[in-house]
């Protein structure tokens, strides 16, 4: 659709929205009108010629007839419903989303139907039969009614519509009903706890007197604390704060709402994002029936026959689905990847055979001229817009033009994986631009790691909104390989508290856990508070690697495999996609992973366990796999002034007073002894390394890196300890140096020597 149409279409929705909205105006006054002048107008009905053209109605004859034939000929009173309905698709066309549009519509139109028929079934036989023109229920209520009375009995019909108005309650909201269970649970509790203090005589420390029992379920002389708003005197549910008796919805101090700190912040406006008009390129119909032509040609060429071909197009790869004859089999037709690729004379064609879930074989032909897909182009549709994702996260177009997005906080982690230059950097901004469009600064909060200090920088801009850091760090961007290992250490404890929270609140996840917090069902003063999600992405995964080694891939671990369910989410990036970079233990934690294009079929099998992604045609086409799925998508592309646009403006709104501070971490070497004195000077691994050096009488560095897994920094460390205690001797240039201890014994008595006199 071009912009052109774009913009008729938005002016005609807008027209159409707003006509709907005077309209449900003018139908209120009509109706209103019809219930005190219906019988003054019911000669319009029977002598139309011979009445004055004014009707008493407000609306004219027009809206006589509007509301007689709605409320006296068909549903009564219930026919107050239909504004409602006429003002939610007013308010659907102007994009008005208030209210939730679906679940209002469904309650008003059930309502509709239901209160029709209960008040033609309550007052059909009564006085009021012909009030309005038909009755209180219209005569399509009346009509139903009698049916059901006759089919089911008066008592019958009675129970029926009982049941049907309690369904319509809980669609309306479920919580009218567990609130009502809850109130009769607190009432009866009441009552057990007053004959109790009768007969104790006394009242237990710290909980007020109940006098006569409220209608709510709320004791009397309670007073409200103002600051966290948690009553004194209510009872507790033993460690986790929660409230005995009815949850408090609306009620008091109402639902903890974590925004209104920053109640004034404004999420980036689509503005700060172009439109890349000038890339955008189209299939023509001749390529795509050359193509056929190729193809057919190519597998005839092999006596391979075909039913049927199709052209699915996307942005910047066509598919092309064949159905090949009886008899034929799958595996000739693989074969021929490379002399269909030659035939086309297109770089990066792909087979997939079979299409999973359907009965055909797919051809993937890059495209002549391929369309940059947009970041705005994307972020504008109503997918993302209207999302009800956690996290969500918008990547690009599939091949079929269809937006793709996914939610991080279901995926729970992600690697990215791909060759230098082939869109992963884009790919990251688009996952983090994606996450700032749609998340408050109360609700996320952004851990970013870049070893090498350029690709994430711009993000600065949002340190007091957004990004998360250790207390005294001066930059939020995380470029030091120390304090990477340090971060990660910390996130882990992060992680430990707030699993201990959840324990604390009976509840599994973070989003019970905010539940409850947000309702005033936990108790600040016991240590609950509101949690955000942490997102840590983490760029060149591989130097980090190869310059701290197991500090890095030990605490990465721990997050991957316990960190979901507590919204701490790693987003991890790497352009060596080789094996002892995404280790085993990776990529059994990374089920969701993107894959660019990489060099060699090896390599896109360490990523996705599967050949492809060396075919792909680079510039941000990309395979996504989420746990079984294989996708092909193309990136949309977000360009770095789009980036730097939307981190300043973002930045010149007010924010906290500092980013968002993770728990302390002081170090390896700051760890307490058996004694409790702290050792700066130690590290954990000391005895260990001590150990490994007497028992080969090797007295290096690198054999230090091999056996326990380090970093050469923290090696070299490790070997400065064990000469400044006397166990290895200096440092002898590229000889290793001499062991001190020849046996283990020895060693043992100088360790807790060593451990006594700290």
């Amino acid at each position: 659709m071009t912009e052109k149409n774009k913009d008729i279409k938005y002016v005609l929705r807008f027209v159409v929205g707003v006509l709907l909205c005077l309209f449900t105006g003018y139908t209120l006054v009509v109706f209103i009108s019809y219930l005190y002048t219906w019988n003054a107008d019911q000669s319009l009905l029977h002598h139309p010629g011979d009445v004055p053209a004014e009707a008493a109605n407000h609306g004219g004859t027009l809206g006589f007839r509007w509301s007689y034939f709605l409320i006296g000929h068909y549903f009564g009173l219930a026919a107050f419903f239909i504004p409602f309905l006429i003002f939610l698709a007013g308010c659907w066309c102007l994009h008005l989303k208030k209210l939730p549009l679906f679940k209002s519509f469904m309650v008003a139109l059930t309502g509709l139907v239901l209160f029709s028929v209960l008040f033609g079934f309550v007052f059909g036989y009564t006085p009021w039969k012909s009030l309005f023109g038909n009755g209180l229920g219209g005569a399509h209520g009346f009509h139903i009614s009698h049916w059901l009375a006759v089919s089911l009995g008066d008592i019958g019909a009675a129970l029926l519509l009982f049941f049907l108005l309690l369904l319509w309650c809980i669609l309306i909201d479920k919580r009218l009903v567990s609130s009502f269970m809850r109130r009769k649970t607190a009432g009866e509790k009441v009552k057990v706890d007053e004959v109790k203090k009768d007969e104790e005589g006394e009242d237990d420390e710290g909980e007020v007197v109940v006098g006569e029992e409220e209608e709510d379920g709320v004791k009397n002389g309670e007073e409200e604390n103002g600051e966290d708003g948690v009553k004194n005197g209510e009872e507790e549910n033993g460690e986790d704060g929660v409230k005995n008796g009815e949850e408090e919805e609306n009620g008091g101090n109402g639902k903890f709402d974590p925004t209104l700190e920053l109640s004034g912040y404004k999420r980036p406006p689509l503005d700060l994002l172009h439109e890349h008009k000038a890339a955008i390129a189209k299939v023509s119909d001749a390529e795509i029936d050359k193509n056929k032509e190729k193809i057919k040609k190519t597998l005839s060429d092999y006596k391979i026959g075909i039913d049927k071909i199709i052209a699915t197009t996307g942005p910047t790869v066509t598919l092309y689905e064949i159905v090949p004859q009886a008899g034929i089999r799958i595996a000739s037709i693989k074969r021929l990847e490379d002399d269909i690729a030659l035939s086309l004379a297109a770089l990066g064609v792909r087979i997939i055979a079979p299409i999973p879930g359907k009965g055909t074989v797919g051809i993937e032909v890059p495209n002549e001229h391929p369309e940059i897909v947009s970041m705005r182009s994307v972020m504008s549709s109503a997918k993302f817009q209207e999302s009800k994702f956690d996290l969500p996260v918008v990547l690009g177009k599939t091949i079929s033009n269809d937006i793709y997005m996914f939610d991080l906080a279901k995926t729970p982690h992600l690697l990215v994986a791909g060759a230098t230059g082939q869109g992963k950097s884009v790919g990251l901004n688009a996952i983090l631009t994606s996450l700032l469009y749609r998340k408050h600064p109360a609700e996320l909060k952004l851990v970013l790691v870049d070893p090498k200090k350029v690709e994430l920088s711009l993000y600065a801009k949002i340190e007091r909104h957004f990004l998360a850091k250790l207390p005294g760090e001066e930059e939020a961007i995380i470029t030091d390989t120390q304090k990477v290992v340090y971060t990660l250490k910390s996130l882990c404890i992060e992680m430990d508290d707030r699993y201990d929270l959840l324990k604390a609140a009976q509840v599994r996840n973070l989003k019970e856990y905010n539940e409850k917090f947000f309702h005033h069902r936990l108790n600040p003063q016991k240590g609950h508070r509101y949690l955000p999600f942490i997102v840590v992405v983490i760029d060149e995964f591989a130097d980090l690697l190869m310059t701290a080694g197991r500090e890095v891939e030990e605490p990465i671990a721990r997050l991957a495999q316990k960190a979901r369910a507590i919204g701490i989410h790693l987003v991890i990036a790497t352009q060596r996609p080789t094996t002892n970079i995404i280790t085993g233990l990776i990529k059994a934690n990374f089920t969701a992973r993107i894959a660019f294009r990489v060099i060699s079929s090896v390599d896109s099998r360490t990523i996705l366990d599967t050949p492809g992604a060396n075919q792909l045609i680079g510039r941000g086409d990309m395979l996504v796999s989420t746990g079984g799925d294989m996708i092909r998508v193309q990136c949309a592309f977000v360009d770095t002034p789009e980036v730097e646009k939307i981190c300043e403006y973002i930045g010149e709104q007010r924010g906290y007073e500092h980013a968002f501070y993770l728990p302390e971490y002081s170090g390896e070497e700051k760890n307490n002894n058996g004694n409790g004195a702290a050792n700066v000077d130690r590290d954990d691994l000391f005895d260990e390394a001590a150990r490994i050096i007497v028992q080969t009488q090797q007295g290096s560095t690198s054999l230090l890196q091999r056996k326990l897994s380090l970093g050469y920094n923290r090696a070299g460390r490790l070997m400065d300890q064990l000469e400044k205690a006397g166990i290895v001797g200096r440092s002898e240039g590229s000889k290793p140096r001499q062991v001190h201890y020849t046996d283990l014994d020895a060693l043992e008595r100088k360790l807790r020597e060593l451990g006594n006199s700290d």
